[in-house]
Formats: C-alpha cells, sequence, structure tokens
C-alpha cells in the first residue's frame, strides 16, 4: 500500500512541477514576425496568367494507361507460362509416383 501511496505522490508531484514550469507564449512570436504571405498579385507573374498551362496529368495519364495494359499482357504470359510448368511438373511427378508404384510392385 505505501508503494502505491508514493508513486501517486510522485505522479502529482511531477505534473505540479510541469504545470508550474516556464512556458513560451507563441502569440509573441507570432506579433515579432512580419505578414508572411504574399498576396495573391505579387505570387504570380503577370505573364503567367495570360497563358494557361498544358494539363500535366493528361501524358502521364496516358503513359500509366499504356504501362498499365503492357503489365496486364506481361502477366497473362506468365500466367500461362507458370501454368504450362505446373503440368509438366505434374506429369513428371505422376511419371515418378508410376515408376515408383512399379518398383514396389517388382519387389
Amino acid at each position: 500500500m505505501k508503494k502505491i501511496t508514493y508513486v501517486a505522490f510522485a505522479s502529482v508531484a511531477a505534473l505540479a512541477l510541469a504545470a508550474c514550469g516556464k512556458s513560451d507564449d507563441a502569440a509573441e512570436n507570432a506579433a515579432a514576425a512580419d505578414n508572411v504571405e504574399m498576396p495573391a498579385d505579387e505570387a504570380v507573374p503577370a505573364d503567367a496568367m495570360a497563358t494557361p498551362a498544358a494539363d500535366a496529368m493528361a501524358a502521364p495519364a496516358a503513359d500509366a494507361a499504356a504501362a498499365a495494359g503492357s503489365a496486364a499482357t506481361d502477366a497473362k504470359a506468365s500466367a500461362e507460362a507458370a501454368g504450362d510448368a505446373a503440368a509438366k511438373a505434374a506429369d513428371s511427378a505422376a511419371k515418378a509416383a508410376d515408376a515408383a508404384t512399379e518398383t514396389d510392385k517388382k519387389m
């Protein structure tokens, strides 16, 4: 019971010391800094507003679609090759099982 009392007292003391500590007021630092935001007219040059920019996402999207199509084709070919390899492995396993059965029958 004494241990619980000591732990509770230590916790309260730690919280009390933390509450009484010095704090830097954020409002003081914010008041010292001038306005860091630029007005919209100053941020964008006048010649940039005259000509609209090309759609930067159109070309990468087309490239991504083409890459996805070729990846799907590659995946299909890989799956077919894996299926062929699995069929060959199954045939080899069946032949080995037959050979083992023949050997057991001869003994």
